[in-house]
């Protein structure tokens, strides 16, 4: 858990659907640095005891965020290659799909009423998501993910991932070695070991990378800013082949 202003506790999933799910509750922050991120979520917020809900797509680049103060966050991140069939990804991308209707007791989904999911049964309430057919994930990108070698051209797989992620396979990567350096860097690597092991040509080639996509320098990395706090970021054990 985080305490910077902006409190955030994640978990992973055992679900193939779910990348991780997490929660959150804002203090004393009007803002934040939303960090790029190459997965689309599903979140619920509180305020003033009113709730909202809404679909997030990828972000391609960091920007900032605003965040109202004593509100309560909910997240599910979805695994790369799950979508929702009938709000293409491409529409999301940078984006939001905003959730009607939504009442602590209740979020209309597919022409019915469903009890809002909570930290602690997200797996749950997503399994139900696929029963429906709101939520569906095509077998060909975690397989890539995975390293596997597949029975198809290198255009077939470039567009199928495009169209289940809303980003390049290029982008993805970048993202994901972004995010990596990062918390690599708020662990105490220094720049210079963390270009060498994640491949980036030299440290100004790392800095351009943390600037567009987590929006802070390796400096900031290191001293956590209270006052502009970062969104989800955390350490995955996937290594995603070359």
């Amino acid at each position: 858990m985080i305490r910077l202003g902006l409190e955030i506790e994640s978990r992973p999933s055992e679900l193939p659907y779910i990348e991780r799910v997490w929660r959150s509750r804002s203090e004393d922050v009007s803002r934040m640095t939303s960090i790029a991120t190459s997965h689309w979520e599903l979140v619920f917020w509180e305020h003033h005891g009113q709730v909202q809900a809404a679909v997030l797509g990828p972000e391609p680049k960091a920007c900032l965020a605003p965040v109202p103060k004593d509100a309560m966050f909910f997240g599910i991140s979805f695994a790369l290659g799950t979508s929702m069939p009938h709000i293409p990804i491409s529409r999301l991308v940078g984006g939001s799909a905003e959730i009607p209707d939504v009442t602590p007791h209740s979020v209309w989904l597919k022409g019915s009423a469903w009890h809002p999911p909570d930290y602690d049964n997200a797996e749950a309430f997503v399994r139900r998501m696929v029963r429906e057919g709101i939520v569906d994930c095509d077998p060909i990108v975690p397989a890539m993910l995975d390293g596997a070698t597949l029975d198809v051209s290198e255009r077939t797989l470039q567009r199928r991932l495009v169209a289940a992620t809303g980003l390049t396979w290029g982008a993805i990567r970048q993202i994901r070695r972004a995010r990596e350096a990062a918390v690599l860097i708020q662990e105490g690597a220094p720049a210079r070991d963390v270009v060498h092991r994640l491949g980036y040509f030299d440290q100004p080639h790392l800095a351009r990378s943390l600037a567009r996509y987590i929006g802070r320098t390796a400096t900031r990395l290191s001293a956590p800013d209270r006052a502009e706090p970062l969104s989800l970021l955390y350490k995955t054990s996937v290594s995603m082949p070359a």
